[in-house]
């Protein structure tokens, strides 16, 4: 019994998953985007009830990434379609600014290793220049500037927080910082889908994996937090029993 609720978050991930896949294949089908949009606003609760229901609480951070996440996938419920990218870019922003806070104090400078310093520089610049020729043809292409301008900032954002969630994951090399990498990366090509059908061509297919990988994204980030909490409270025992001996 303790191991079935200990992986109950398991078990709800792999049950939404499938429900999202057979959502999606329906939509797919039947060429309406509607069920995956909606299905998907169930499971930043879902996720949250299951894990919380184990784990009375997580990090702030985690919390609010969780909260504008949220508001992010149900804008499409209060904005009207002129206001839609533009808020849920907002939302979508903060979360992942809420996600850098959350890992920045793990990426220490002093503990860089002399060739990932340069690695990880190089790789930055080579991505923010493409993203500067992204963002020249669509501040020619739209109208408006806000949308372009936050166009920038949520993708520069997401690919400053993978450059640090890999300088971690290179300085570390532990399960806690691969489930977060994965996690991002999963963000990551998520996004890039949705600017796909944002500003290229609009298919549902590519919905749909957007929506499989942003899902999964979820999962790895709620897998983090919760080993991330666990590994706390170890050192809090360890170290109260240190005291007490």
């Amino acid at each position: 019994m303790k191991n079935w609720i200990a992986n109950t978050g398991d078990k709800v991930f792999l049950l939404a998953l499938w429900l999202l896949v057979a959502v999606s294949c329906i939509a797919v089908l039947t060429s309406k985007a509607s069920p995956i949009t909606y299905s998907l606003l169930l499971y930043v609760p879902l996720f949250s009830i299951a894990y919380f229901s184990k784990y009375k609480s997580l990090k702030f951070g985690f919390i609010a990434y969780l909260l504008f996440s949220f508001l992010g996938d149900t804008s499409s419920l209060f904005f009207t379609e002129v206001m839609l990218i533009k808020a849920s870019s907002v939302f979508y922003f903060l979360g992942f600014m809420y996600l850098l806070i959350m890992i920045l104090p793990k990426f220490k400078l002093s503990e860089v290793q002399p060739l990932v310093g340069p690695y990880l520089i190089s790789v930055f610049l080579i991505i923010a220049f493409f993203l500067f020729q992204i963002y020249n043809i669509l501040n020619l292409t739209l109208e408006s500037t806000a949308e372009v301008q936050l166009f920038g900032l949520k993708s520069l954002s997401l690919v400053v927080l993978g450059l640090v969630a890999f300088g971690v994951y290179l300085n570390t090399q532990t399960k806690l910082s691969v489930l977060f990498l994965i996690g991002v990366g999963c963000l990551f090509f998520s996004v890039i889908l949705n600017y796909i059908n944002l500003y290229y061509v609009y298919r549902l297919e590519f919905v749909a994996i957007e929506r499989i990988l942003y899902t999964v994204a979820l999962f790895f980030l709620f897998k983090h937090a919760v080993l991330d909490k666990e590994q706390i409270q170890e050192e809090k025992s360890f170290n109260s029993s240190k005291v007490l001996a």
